[in-house]
């Protein structure tokens, strides 16, 4: 029975946390070393593959210099001589901890010692000694590497000299500005300011003003500050600008003899209304054999942007197009993002395409990858793709139709075979020409979505399943994946235990019993008041999809390879994917893996960044939406428990608040991390993730992105 138990946790290994705990097992015998099979057998790891992937992360741990290897093979803890290296993380009192890849736990700075560390610097902390009841302390003793020397604020100007003051709350010191550095900034204006210097003597780093962005309140200021503030660009320098104009619009003739030729097969694109960037399109027709032959065409972007020309350089840099409220700010510059690119109707535009041979009950029997020339006959928004899926009746209706039900056993099979259901409503927010807020309600996710997103899935894996195979002298040649790692199951287990409470239940036998466990648990909570929550948790207990060339799969769509090939208009990596495609197509050789790989972190870090960003626009609109409703009362759900906090969404219009602990009348409130609740410990009364609550609205802070409710509860 025990062998059976051993054999249960393989196949099952989140990377990231098989890396602490290798470095666990390394940081408590410092004076040990070890080999694979010493660690696979603590480990209880018996799988091959897992085997393999502890080998890969101790060479890993050795470029780090994490490890030395004393032998061929064996590895031992590198000798920190007290030092760590690791990065600062500031909270709001000014103090910060310091998370290191050498220690499992967190070190301790004081906000004396932490010597003009500011957040996300890479330090070099000197540990000291500590009795172990206590977690580790230190002090910075050298910045390695500033995270960022800009900011936005508001500037703040007197006699003789000027202050900026960072919105951030990460960064607690506010700039010291010479006014002859102040560059025409006003008093209040909302600015970009840089650090110049930060003397050993000076409490404040000193700093001048870089860019202006305007008065505060000021949509389009507003909206710069936020882009600025996660280190996002808002317009193009003038040489991509100049680069873009001299592309031709019109299409060389030797490219129509070069390209399959598609121009007279019924193609369409499906978009949100308000999309100006259409980089993906469908086409059908019937074969003499019954099957049916579909196309999902990209814009052949790659074949207008050449490696390293001053646009390629911007868009790796940007990796993403960014999605604000009221705009959008695009990878590439308008003329190609939106017209030359841009696969609009009655047009002929160059694609790179996915041809595939379906019979009626979507089972793929062929396929074709290759450049094309396409000619779309219409532009469809969801909403007239849905109204024909829902009447029968439209232009086009029979190749929608056909395409509908092919999609829904695309849809069927892969679920089937343990892909997780995460798709979710999005908020949209409604603003007139000003940026001023109207409405924000949540976008549906519907069927003309999943038509859409089944064939661009579909294209996705077979393109990343058809390098896989392909091979050189070195082995598998280089790929850009999108990969998604197994999630971590201490979350899982804690999400799983909350989910109990509302008669959920989540399988842990194996890993297909666990996706549709979840799949149930996110189908039944539709439309029930805890459905936001569960979903929200539920995605925190999942690993986070990077792009990578080392390929570990894609847990959530359940695909063992998969990549993005679909945008390549607003996505970086969809350009290397296609770059990469046709020359593997023409027998090149594998590309150098240490470039691309280093492409794909920074794929990765600007992606999070966009999302982020995009977040605080909503967060913002939100606010200023709610700006004229103090004293009003709505009911909403409890979001979110905090030790200082009930984050409270509203029902109505989706604008989340927050309740202070400290407001909360008749007893002493407790945090219960555990089971995402606060009680109180006189009367016992609990407040818990997923209550329904009545509120009332009493602050607005639009600079901090923050509304203030208080609870209005008849038991108080």
């Amino acid at each position: 029975m025990k062998n059976k138990k051993k054999k249960s946790q393989s196949g099952n290994i989140n990377k990231k946390s098989l890396i602490n705990n290798i470095i666990k097992i390394f940081s408590d015998h410092p004076k040990k070393s070890f080999n694979y099979k010493q660690l696979a057998k603590i480990l209880l790891i018996t799988d091959s593959h897992e085997k393999r992937l502890i080998t890969e992360i101790l060479s890993e741990l050795k470029n780090k210099e994490i490890l030395d290897e004393i032998s061929t093979g064996r590895y031992r803890i590198k000798s920190g001589g007290g030092y760590v290296i690791g990065t600062v993380q500031i909270v709001t009192g000014g103090y910060g901890f310091v998370s290191s890849e050498t220690l499992k736990q967190d070190i301790f700075i004081s906000q004396n010692n932490l010597n003009h560390a500011l957040h996300g610097d890479t330090v070099k902390v000197y540990l000291f000694a500590h009795k172990k009841s206590r977690g580790p302390e230190g002090e910075v003793v050298e910045i390695i590497e500033r995270a960022r020397d800009t900011f936005v604020g508001v500037v703040e100007i007197y006699n003789k000299y000027a202050f900026f003051i960072p919105e951030s709350r990460q960064m607690p010191f506010d700039l010291f500005i010479p006014l002859e550095k102040l560059h025409g900034a006003l008093n209040g204006q909302k600015s970009i300011a840089r650090i110049t210097e930060w003397p050993p003597y000076a409490k404040n780093p000193f700093g001048e003003i870089i860019e202006i962005l305007g008065n505060q309140g000021d949509n389009d200021a507003e909206m710069h500050a936020i882009l600025a503030e996660f280190g996002l660009p808002f317009k193009f320098p003038p040489e991509v600008e100049k680069e873009a104009s001299k592309i031709p619009d019109k299409i060389p003739e030797n490219e129509y003899k070069t390209r399959r030729d598609f121009r007279d097969t019924i193609t369409f694109t499906i978009d949100p209304e308000d999309a100006k960037d259409f980089d993906d399109a469908l086409s059908i027709r019937k074969l003499p054999n019954g099957n049916w032959e579909v196309g999902i065409h990209i814009a052949d972007v790659t074949y207008y942007i050449k490696p390293d020309s001053v646009i390629d350089i911007e868009a790796q840099q940007r990796a993403t197009s960014v999605y604000l409220v009221d705009r959008v700010v695009p990878m590439l510059p308008e003329k190609l993002s939106n017209f030359i690119c841009s696969l609009r109707p009655d047009e002929e535009k160059l694609c790179f395409s996915v041809v595939v041979e379906m019979n009626s009950n979507a089972e793929v029997l062929s396929e074709w990858f290759g450049r094309s020339i396409i000619k779309s006959n219409r532009r469809f928004t969801y909403k007239d793709v849905q109204q024909i899926i829902d009447t029968g009746e439209g232009e086009f209706k029979n190749e929608i139709l056909i395409l509908n039900q092919l999609a829904r056993k695309l849809r069927t099979r892969r679920f089937e075979n343990g892909a997780i259901a995460f798709e979710r409503d999005e908020i949209k927010v409604d603003v007139d020409e000003k940026g001023k807020p109207l409405r924000i309600y949540y976008r549906e996710h519907g069927e003309s979505h999943e038509l859409i997103e089944e064939f661009m899935l579909l294209a996705n894996r077979h393109v990343a399943t058809f390098i896989s195979k392909m091979k050189d002298k070195n082995g598998k040649k280089t790929f850009v994946y999108r990969i998604h790692d197994r999630p971590d199951e201490e979350k899982l287990r804690k999400f799983a235990h909350f989910v109990k409470k509302f008669g959920y239940k989540i399988s842990f036998s194996g890993n297909k019993k666990i996706s549709q466990s979840l799949n149930a648990v996110l189908t039944d909570v539709k439309g029930k008041n805890e459905q936001d929550i569960i979903e929200n948790l539920a995605l925190r207990a999942m690993a986070k999809a990077e792009y990578s060339t080392d390929n570990i799969g894609h847990y959530g769509l359940n695909f063992d390879f998969y990549t993005h090939f679909t945008s390549p208009i607003r996505r970086y990596p969809d350009m290397m994917v296609h770059r990469l495609l046709e020359q593997y197509l023409k027998g090149a050789a594998s590309k150098n893996k240490k470039e691309y790989e280093k492409k794909c972190r920074h794929a990765t870090k600007m992606e999070i960044l966009a999302m982020e960003a995009e977040r605080a626009s909503v967060k913002y609109k939100q606010v200023e939406f709610m700006q004229d409703k103090i004293g009003l009362q709505y009911d909403g759900i409890i979001s979110g428990i905090t030790e200082w906090g009930i984050y409270v969404e509203i029902i109505e219009n989706k604008c989340e608040g927050m309740i202070s602990i400290r407001g909360l009348k008749g007893d002493f409130y407790e945090y219960d991390e555990d089971n995402y609740c606060i009680k109180g410990r006189r009367t016992g009364k609990k407040y818990q993730i997923g209550d329904k609550v009545t509120i009332k609205v009493v602050k607005t802070n639009l600079v901090r992105k923050q509304i203030d409710f208080v609870l209005i509860d008849e038991d108080i």
